[in-house]
């Protein structure tokens, strides 16, 4: 009889291979792909950790100062001991996670740093360094990188560890990059895509564990978004609870015990189509938060027990005017809640969220609203449940714009697409 693995078993033996992987130098480069909150930062600090003990200089390339000042903090956790350089602007003030490193210097150029152990910086950074390389680097965050910045930073290192997450956001542009499309080195690839396009040999290597969804939510995220690949939640069904201490009073308090209770939860409105600044919709979402703090929540997971706080909920939209009206819209006892988008999400995780659906009140659905990535991060930020706020109406719309994007010879074929992955999850939601 086959004895299925614990969790943290299974994990472990992914992180034992990708670290043996990447000690033996064998190849040029190691990836590995995470599904949401399966420890991509974990794994890269445990790495950067390895490589320095070997006392060979490590660069990382980060894709944001929020994730470099992030993975800072946490290396100053694991390896207080590691010196650490933070390439930055001229102009860059160190937050409070980067001076809380023991031993970690800031400046604009390598020279000035004094040869620290690990160098660490984001891709827009990396790419001024003219001299100087580095025999290892790990380029966290690498589904995020567009490849033509992948190009300026490579003569730096002999090899590298990517680390990322296929199912969320690709690389965007402001510009126009039909000239690009079809080309094995297009631009608005990611890294990691262009990197095995031309390196298909390389080891691949994925993260099977989600410490951060819960089993509710793990199976419909994998379904929805990662459909040939897969992962389970690192804790089981009872494991985690969200509770309210006052009882329901209306629609929406019921909204967020169905969520508490099963994971997510639908507050649909009537069907119309409104402007992208649905104001109905927007004040939905603020009221779910406030209410949610009102009704004084409590969360009880592995990691202990404790009041349903306003820094622990967040709201998600996909346009930054939304998030202005919501915010605009929360009262003073929630002023705390994050409101943000996708983008300034990803990375991120709470205890419940609350997001308004890309489709929301809409006409037509854009390439845009379809992306997956952009669904995927705002229903995959929390550890106990999830609400999502929308105009009745999104199923037909969805039925009556199939993809309309054009097919290019030589771009390969992401699964799954918006439109399968806005259908799953809508499904699962309409179910609840």
């Amino acid at each position: 009889m086959n004895v299925i693995p614990s969790p943290a078993t299974e994990a472990a033996t992914v992180i034992t291979a990708v670290l043996s992987d990447l000690r033996s130098g064998r190849d040029r480069g190691v990836v590995v792909d995470s599904p949401p909150g399966a420890g991509k930062s974990t794994l890269v600090v445990r790495a950067a950790g390895e490589v320095a003990a070997t006392g060979a200089p490590l660069m990382i390339v980060a894709q944001t100062n929020e994730q470099v000042d992030d993975l800072i903090e946490r290396l100053g956790v694991r390896s207080p001991e590691v010196g650490v350089g933070r390439l930055s602007a001229v102009d860059y003030e160190p937050s409070d996670r980067v001076r809380a490193h023991p031993s970690c210097r800031v400046a604009a150029k390598v020279a000035d740093l004094g040869s620290p152990a690990v160098t660490i910086g984001t891709a827009a950074k990396w790419a001024t360094v003219t001299e100087g390389t580095w025999p290892q680097a790990i380029v966290d965050e690498a589904y995020q990188m567009r490849s033509d910045a992948l190009l300026r930073v490579a003569p730096r290192f002999e090899r590298a560890l990517f680390v990322g997450d296929p199912g969320q956001l690709d690389p965007f542009s402001t510009v126009e990059v039909d000239r690009w499309i079809g080309l094995s080195w297009d631009p608005m690839q990611s890294a990691v895509a262009v990197l095995l396009r031309h390196n298909p040999d390389l080891p691949v290597h994925r993260l099977p564990v989600s410490w951060r969804l819960p089993a509710s939510a793990a199976p419909v995220v994998a379904r929805a978004f990662y459909p040939f690949t897969g992962f389970r939640s690192g804790t089981g069904p009872g494991d985690r609870t969200l509770a309210f201490g006052k009882p329901a009073e209306d629609a929406l308090d019921e909204v967020l015990d169905t969520a508490a209770a099963t994971g997510w939860g639908l507050h649909e409105l009537p069907a119309r189509f409104t402007v992208r600044t649905d104001a109905e919709a927007a004040a939905a979402c603020a009221t779910l938060a406030a209410r949610a703090l009102t009704r004084e929540g409590v969360a009880s997971s592995e990691s202990g027990t404790g009041p349903l706080t306003a820094d622990r909920i967040a709201i998600g939209a996909a346009h930054r005017d939304q998030v202005a009206v919501i915010r605009s819209l929360l009262p003073p006892e929630a002023a705390d809640v994050t409101v943000d988008t996708a983008n300034r999400l990803q990375g991120r995780e709470y205890d419940l969220t609350v997001v308004l659906h890309p489709l929301s009140g809409r006409r037509d659905a854009t390439a845009f609203h379809l992306e997956s990535g952009r669904l995927c991060v705002l229903t995959s930020r929390h550890r106990h449940a999830c609400v999502v706020v929308a105009r009745a109406g999104i199923a037909e719309l969805l039925d009556a714009h199939p993809s309309t994007e054009p097919v290019h010879l030589g771009v390969p074929v992401k699964f799954p697409d918006g439109w399968e992955a806005n259908q799953s999850m809508l499904a699962h939601l309409y179910r609840s």
